[in-house]
């Protein structure tokens, strides 16, 4: 297992990639960083897309880093199967470069929010939530200021229709997201982004609600050894 490379990516204004790295280590990997400029994926076998505010959020969060050089790269690579997750920023970019459907808007309540919030597994069925069962409740961290998702009454349909809903809010929703969606994944299931922050939740010890945030580095380390 200690084979697989998992590169995380950082932008400028990404916060949280540091954690993700280390996040990645502690399941066994290979945490190798890749710059937003670079034209390499570096041969890694699954990318993290972690959270911060890149490129201070201008025109809206993840617009401008979906143009960056390495996302010419990415986005092929996470359409011809590549796993890739984005937490937070990571999903906002991956809505932007249309891997995945809907976006990301300002909180219903206008206030960034920051606290631990409870969420259910809805789907086991993808290379980053196959340790999990459906119906599983976690307990993860949020803090973002835009993390309502929304999409169109044709694309919600399919969206449940198929499966795709990954994560769902309990316990209360905590920015207004449509159908209380908290992550999705792709029809390959193999990309898969969430507001929640599981890189955040893999180690009591710095104060983390939970572990519950390892079982997605456990999941994809199992695929990547398996396939």
């Amino acid at each position: 297992m200690s084979a697989a490379r998992v590169g995380v990516v950082t932008f400028p204004g990404t916060l949280d990639d540091q954690d993700a790295a280390r996040a990645v280590r502690l399941a066994g990997a290979e945490a190798v960083p890749l710059w937003h400029a670079d034209h390499d994926l570096r041969g890694v076998d699954a990318v993290f897309l972690p959270g911060g505010f890149s490129y201070g959020d201008y025109l809206r969060c993840g617009a401008i880093s979906r143009f960056a050089p390495l996302m010419d790269e990415l986005i092929p690579a996470a359409r011809a199967g590549l796993p890739v997750l984005g937490t937070c920023n990571g999903f906002q970019i991956l809505c932007e470069a249309h891997l995945l459907p809907g976006a990301l808007a300002r909180n219903a309540s206008l206030h960034y929010v920051c606290r631990d919030q409870r969420v259910t597994v809805e789907s086991a069925a993808t290379a980053w939530t196959a340790d999990f069962t459906a119906g599983q409740e976690l307990v993860l961290p949020v803090k973002h200021g835009e993390g309502r998702f929304v999409a169109s009454e044709e694309t919600l349909a399919e969206l449940e229709s198929s499966g795709r809903v990954v994560f769902r809010y309990a316990g209360g929703n905590p920015n207004g997201s449509l159908n209380d969606i908290a992550g999705i994944t792709n029809e390959g299931g193999n990309v898969v982004g969430l507001m929640p922050h599981p890189e955040h939740a893999v180690e009591t010890l710095v104060g983390a609600p939970s572990t519950d945030g390892r079982g997605f580095f456990t999941s994809i380390l199992k695929k990547l050894v398996n396939a």
